[in-house]
């Protein structure tokens, strides 16, 4: 696909020593057959274990490739960090897992540039969606959680938490200066968690009346140890809440 603009890709990284260069390499393989001009941004969140060194040894004499170092503070500040640093007319923000494959941004820029989409982001649900190897308790946990959502702040979202979202560099210029529950004021933190930050973002581009598309995706599960995932549930339902309340008193700048 031939697109008039540039890209920006936001990773964000915390203890991901494992697996980091194997998917930076499969992202740089893919970018480099690509005719537009791009950059990747790996935002690690204050990782302990030797993430840094894998990143830094492998971006070497890299120059489409920046690692940007934060304290941790979680996923939402690492990805609001790359966000207010890219450079490019579109920005993708994906996982180091590649749950979703790299090879979907193509489709995903098709809808941003030619249908005019200020956000498009991946779905887990709807027609030709499929769910690799994820566990049953996952899903469930999941269609509940995504359930209450509809019900307080965004109804007709089937899933906001899949970590594959491309958003055109106005778009989140405008949306991520106006987080609230994720916003510049995140405390540091001792334990991983991944936030329901994407409620935020998603709640506040359809009150801004931004055109948002969401696109059902293959996505593979990946299991992994780094967050207690009952304790993070629950962390993320109050986030929720606390959006839907500052909605009601008129915290949002829409």
């Amino acid at each position: 696909m031939t697109i008039s603009s540039s890209l920006s890709v936001v990773i964000p990284a915390y203890n991901e020593s494992e697996g980091i260069v194997r998917s930076l390499a499969k992202i740089e393989e893919f970018l480099k057959e690509q005719d537009y001009s791009w950059e990747v941004l790996v935002v690690d969140d204050g990782s302990q274990d030797d993430t840094v060194i894998k990143i830094e040894n492998f971006t070497v004499a890299k120059p489409c490739f920046r690692l940007i170092k934060n304290e941790h503070r979680g996923k939402s500040f690492a990805v609001r960090t790359g966000i207010l640093e890219a450079s490019g007319d579109y920005i993708l923000i994906t996982d180091v897992d590649l749950a979703v494959p790299i090879t979907e941004l193509k489709r995903f820029l098709l809808w941003a540039e030619e249908h005019k989409n200020d956000l498009v982001f991946a779905s887990r649900e709807g027609k030709g969606a499929q769910r690799i190897g994820e566990p049953y308790y996952r899903h469930l946990v999941g269609r509940v959680f995504n359930l209450i959502i509809q019900v307080l702040v965004l109804p007709g979202i089937h899933d906001t938490q899949c970590g594959f979202k491309l958003f055109t560099r106005e778009a989140a210029q405008k949306l991520f200066p106006r987080l609230v529950v994720y916003g510049a004021d995140m405390p540091i933190i001792s334990k991983p968690f991944f936030g329901a930050f994407e409620v935020e973002v998603l709640f506040l581009a359809k009150n801004m009346g931004l055109i948002i598309k969401e696109l059902p995706v293959i996505w593979t599960f990946h299991k992994t140890s780094r967050f207690n995932f009952v304790q993070n549930s629950y962390k993320m339902l109050r986030d929720v809440v606390k959006i839907r309340f500052n909605s009601w008193f008129g915290k949002y700048k829409f």
